[in-house]
């Protein structure tokens, strides 16, 4: 992995290191009721399921997932929000950057990836996927939610980002062996213009 990316990773790692507790407060109360349904909904099989939360920040959905009677894993890049998601949730939760990660083959019936895929520089996106791909059970799924864009990506202040639209998604997707399932845009009930949010699922084959 070249140096640049990794560069990219510490920075915007940095600055959630440095803002975790005004990050928690911030968002500890929003509503994604929604996307934790698109995941549960399209897993196959008997309940309960072993779920990685990716880049669980501070363990908000790790808690609901955990509440709900799963087997829910945390993983972020912060040591800060690391250690707030162990606390807050009671989970387990590895401490792992997005481009250096290191999973269990076929372990989980479903990833959820909200609001946090769309930090992968582009370049380092496909090895991401493909490991993703590796840590699901056959037939397991991948839930996704990125703020939508025309497929620019550059630094937002402090934080790097890659901003899709929902055919350039697809695409990488598609390349990584995933099936698409549904997709939608986020708040549900606004204008499309007001929708910012592009939420998707995507099934690993069986067999």
């Amino acid at each position: 992995m070249s140096q640049d990316i990794d560069d990219i990773t510490r920075r915007t790692l940095a600055h959630y290191d440095s803002t975790a507790e005004q990050f928690f407060r911030g968002t500890v109360d929003h509503d994604v009721s929604q996307n934790i349904a698109a995941l549960l909904d399209a897993i196959d099989g008997e309940a309960p399921y072993t779920l990685l939360d990716l880049g669980c920040g501070p363990g908000r959905d790790l808690k609901t997932f955990s509440a709900l009677g799963h087997r829910a894993i945390g993983l972020d890049g912060s040591g800060e929000f690391a250690a707030m998601a162990r606390a807050y949730s009671g989970c387990d939760v590895w401490h792992q950057d997005f481009v250096h990660l290191d999973l269990p083959a076929g372990l989980f019936d479903g990833i959820y990836a909200n609001a946090v895929l769309f930090h992968v520089p582009s370049r380092a996106l496909p090895e991401v996927l493909d490991k993703l791909y590796a840590a699901l059970k056959p037939g397991g799924v991948l839930f996704s939610s990125n703020p939508r864009g025309n497929n620019q990506e550059g630094w937002n202040g402090p934080r790097y980002g890659s901003y899709y639209d929902f055919d350039t998604w697809q695409e990488y997707m598609i390349a990584a062996n995933f099936s698409p399932l549904h997709h939608y845009y986020r708040p549900d009930g606004l204008p499309r213009e007001q929708q910012p949010w592009l939420a998707s699922v995507w099934r690993k084959p069986y067999g």
